[in-house]
């Protein structure tokens, strides 16, 4: 039986956004970008944690806190092409969500930062 090894944060990766439930990690050396969350280390590429931020956002956390039948309990979130799965309360997509937006706008920050720093024109 092959046990899996989570991913170890080096020090390659640094931190993009942190909140009390999780913090999401990247390195330019390692092209990826580690997620703790929910007591794992999960490591992603830019298009699946995309995919999964569109998936953790699609949940209608309204109809999953006003339906009082056992299977809205948690939600599952699984992606094709990734390893990855979570299982979450309600609590837990709230706090996850934040995680994600807030690494999102960061990465958004870091873009329109490295825009405007490259696109100084230069005066000879």
């Amino acid at each position: 039986m092959c046990k899996k090894v989570a991913p170890a944060i080096t020090e390659s990766y640094q931190e993009v956004f942190r909140t009390k439930s999780g913090c999401i990690y990247q390195s330019d050396i390692e092209k990826s970008l580690l997620v703790e969350f929910a007591n794992k280390i999960a490591r992603f590429d830019i298009r699946c944690l995309q995919r999964l931020k569109s998936a953790v956002f699609s949940i209608n956390l309204a109809e999953m806190a006003t339906d009082t039948s056992r299977t809205t309990d948690v939600e599952i979130i699984s992606l094709c092409a990734c390893e990855h799965c979570y299982v979450l309360t309600l609590g837990e997509i709230i706090n996850f969500r934040e995680l994600l937006a807030g690494a999102f706008v960061m990465f958004e920050l870091n873009s329109i930062i490295q825009e405007r720093i490259y696109s100084i024109p230069v005066y000879a």
